[in-house]
């Protein structure tokens, strides 16, 4: 008997006190409801005790234990409810909190009076039990429990009414609960307080009315996270945020995304995917690791498209277990910038050459190769005879158009071995590998013939391509970038001047 009416509310005490503390002992609502459950805890403990001992003990108990227990409870309830109702912001010291347990002051009156004044004194043994004598301490206490008990129902029951939901938000819930919670333990004290139903149960049978409330309080606080107000608001935080938030385990499973997070992998079912269908090898990696992740830029899949982010972490513990907590940013708009400020620096944005800068930079480099091999290399230097004509005549727009066209040439011509850029204005150079042997006048012909076999179709028309090629040899007409250009720059000049020459009529003699 004693396992079923003492030790099991006992254990469902003590397991209900042990959960609220160790949400967050440090917070002063989770303290309160523990010290409230423990109290319970403690009053079951003293009747088990009282249930062992011979009747003769049961007064000292009751008086010494019990009531003492009992007195506090309802400082501690008024307590609880005074700081959920933030009345700690607005009471000044002393008053909060100590106003809230003047009901201690009892206590030494107690023992002054050895609890004749607080607790029952007489008990009859009625065979299991010894049940306290019901007399005018023994309906005096209860009935002054039931007043005080009445006290939060009303308290409740009023500032729901007044404040209304909108005001009160997520204390509404809260407070019709424990409302409802205190007017059914009401209930259950007047039942089984001044109704003992022939003393075959067990005295102060009102005390279950402990697991009640207390039962109600936890499931309370639980349902409306006033338990662990931090993870209400860091719920509502992920949920909220427009940053994309990924909860991985160390697996690489992903147990929960955000909304951002789904909005931004929207082709990807997240509720059953792993780190691999987004490719993100290098985070699975650094989790096997427990390495640290800190500005990661990766390239992560969505579905078909692909999504350049960098990622943040850090290792929290979720249900006893180690995850992963990832805050995303796309970087794609971005990186894209980067890539096109990078590209521009060293490519024409008309054409999409290399650029001098960068042109003058390879060349640098395959000249260092060349020295270290003992190869060789041409450079061919270009200018587009009578391009200010077209500018002129069709417009700039076919200017470009014929810019455009040239720097597709000679890139071809150049190939994946070599490197085709411009200069500026309709000039433009390329370079390219050789062979000892090799006829490099022949290389300006066919360039010239390229040009030719393609001229540019605008507006119905064919715009012919008119070029002069000056050439330079690695090593044998320079050996630095600067004196190749030069001497490539002066051979142009000489076809150009020598095609002038042969287009002048001859003059009599």
């Amino acid at each position: 008997m004693s396992v079923v009416f003492y030790w099991i509310p006992m254990l469902v005490f003590f397991y209900m006190g042990a959960d609220v503390l160790l949400r967050n002992p440090k917070k002063s609502e989770h303290i309160l409801v523990s010290l409230t459950i423990f109290c319970y805890f403690l009053l079951f403990m003293e009747e088990y005790i009282r249930y062992l001992l011979p009747i003769e003990y049961s007064p000292a108990l009751s008086a010494f234990w019990f009531a003492n227990i009992g007195i506090a409870i309802p400082g501690l309830g008024f307590h609880l409810l005074a700081k959920l109702m933030g009345l700690d912001k607005r009471l000044p010291k002393p008053w909060y909190p100590y106003l809230f347990h003047i009901l201690l002051l009892a206590i030494p009156a107690g023992f002054l009076s050895s609890g004749k004044l607080i607790s029952a004194q007489q008990f009859v043994d009625t065979g299991l039990w010894k049940w306290p004598v019901a007399n005018e301490a023994y309906y005096g206490t209860l009935t002054a429990s039931l007043i005080l008990s009445l006290i939060p129902i009303v308290w409740l029951r009023v500032v729901r009414k007044r404040k209304g939901r909108a005001a009160l938000n997520d204390h509404y819930g809260i407070f019709r609960w424990l409302e409802y919670g205190s007017f059914l333990t009401f209930l259950w004290v007047v039942v089984f307080g001044y109704f003992r139903f022939g003393e075959v149960i067990p005295p102060y049978s009102y005390l279950y009315a402990g697991l009640i409330w207390c039962f109600i309080l936890r499931l309370t606080m639980q349902r409306y996270e006033f338990l662990n107000f931090p993870s209400h608001r860091y719920e509502k935080i992920f949920q909220l945020s427009p940053q994309p938030i990924l909860l991985v385990s160390m697996s690489g499973d992903i147990k929960e995304a955000n909304p951002s997070a789904r909005r931004m992998f929207d082709k990807v079912n997240l509720d059953s995917a792993n780190l691999a269908l987004l490719h993100g090898q290098p985070l699975a990696e650094k989790l096997q690791e427990r390495a640290e992740i800190r500005d990661l830029e990766i390239v992560l899949s969505n579905g078909d498209s692909v999504i350049d982010v960098m990622i943040n972490g850090d290792y929290v513990t979720v249900n006893n277990e180690p995850h992963m907590i990832f805050l995303i940013w796309d970087i794609t708009i971005k990186k894209e910038y980067l890539r096109k400020m990078a590209f521009m620096a060293y490519h024409d944005p008309l054409t999409g050459l290399s650029n001098r800068r960068h042109f003058y930079e390879r060349l640098n480099l395959a000249t260092d190769e060349c020295r270290k091999n003992g190869n060789e290399l041409v450079v061919l230097l270009i200018d587009l005879d009578d391009f200010k004509l077209i500018n002129d005549y069709y417009g700039h727009e076919a200017g470009d158009t014929m810019l455009q066209h040239v720097a597709n040439l000679i890139c071809n011509f150049a190939g994946e071995s070599g490197l085709a850029a411009r200069l500026g204005g309709d000039e433009f150079v390329l370079f390219m590998p050789a062979s000892q042997g090799d006829d490099f006048a022949e290389l300006a012909n066919q360039l010239e013939e390229m040009s030719e076999c393609n001229r540019l179709e605008y507006e119905g028309e064919q715009l012919s391509i008119n070029m002069s090629v000056g050439l330079s040899r690695y090593p044998l007409d320079g050996k630095t970038t600067e004196e190749l250009i030069k001497f490539a720059d002066h051979s142009m000049y000489q076809m150009k001047h020598s095609r002038k020459t042969m287009l002048l009529p001859s003059l009599p003699g």
